[in-house]
């Protein structure tokens, strides 16, 4: 990623991200988290406090030495196992149906392929278990929407490639969970073209795709 997103914007995205403002946002995305949870761009673990106790376990997917270096206090401090499982969202290395519940927050909008790595946590997660997302994309108004899709070249280039206009509700359905609770604002304090934000939950399948076309064994549904 070169120098600037190497040494630079974790930094930035740690001071930024972690503003008090988004502590009560973090809260109600991590409750009710329990057992076994992969955390997709753990970043500098700002979420690590408010892991519920019923989490026993935390799988960290993470790409930056940096981000992970400066969540070290964080993930000292925690009453929850915290191991960094590995780097890239979209080749989860963890086993099928190994995990409890997911949480991806402020995750979606930079990694390259969203719907790779949504697929690959409905992979990993049991059947019927919970993804808990928090994201910013598209925005629901369109006169929002025009301004986004003007800024959107200059925020990927200054962002690391953080992109404000994907449709974080309908990627999450496409990859074949089902939403059961959704919110979406616009955040305090932040434009409305970067902070348009979705809060949700949504399930894994009770059964993993039932082996289509083109599909690989492991993403056939276990049941036969």
């Amino acid at each position: 990623m070169g120098l600037y997103g190497d040494k630079i914007l974790p930094r930035i995205i740690n001071a930024e991200c972690g503003d008090t403002r988004t502590e009560p946002l973090r809260r109600r995305v991590c409750a009710g988290l329990a057992g076994e949870v992969v955390e997709i761009g753990f970043g500098s673990g700002l979420n690590v406090p408010f892991y519920p106790p019923a989490v026993a376990r935390v799988a960290a997917i993470e790409p930056s030495a940096l981000g992970w270096n400066l969540a070290a206090r964080r993930i000292a401090k925690a009453s929850v196992p915290v191991h960094r499982a590995g780097r890239d969202g979209q080749s989860l290395p963890l086993a099928d149906h190994s995990h409890d519940a997911a949480l991806s927050t402020w995750t979606l909008c930079t990694i390259t392929d969203a719907g790779a790595a949504l697929r690959e946590l409905r992979r990993v997660l049991r059947p019927g278990a919970t993804l808990h997302f928090l994201e910013h994309g598209l925005a629901p108004d369109e006169e929002v929407r025009r301004r986004q899709r003007r800024l959107d070249p200059v925020h990927r280039r200054l962002g690391g490639g953080c992109r404000i206009t994907r449709p974080i509700s309908g990627l999450v359905a496409a990859a074949g969970f089902t939403i059961t609770e959704l919110e979406a604002f616009y955040q305090d304090g932040v434009s409305k073209a970067t902070g348009a934000l979705v809060l949700g939950t949504a399930l894994a399948p009770a059964c993993a795709a039932p082996g289509g076309e083109g599909e690989t064994d492991r993403q056939r549904c276990p049941c036969g």
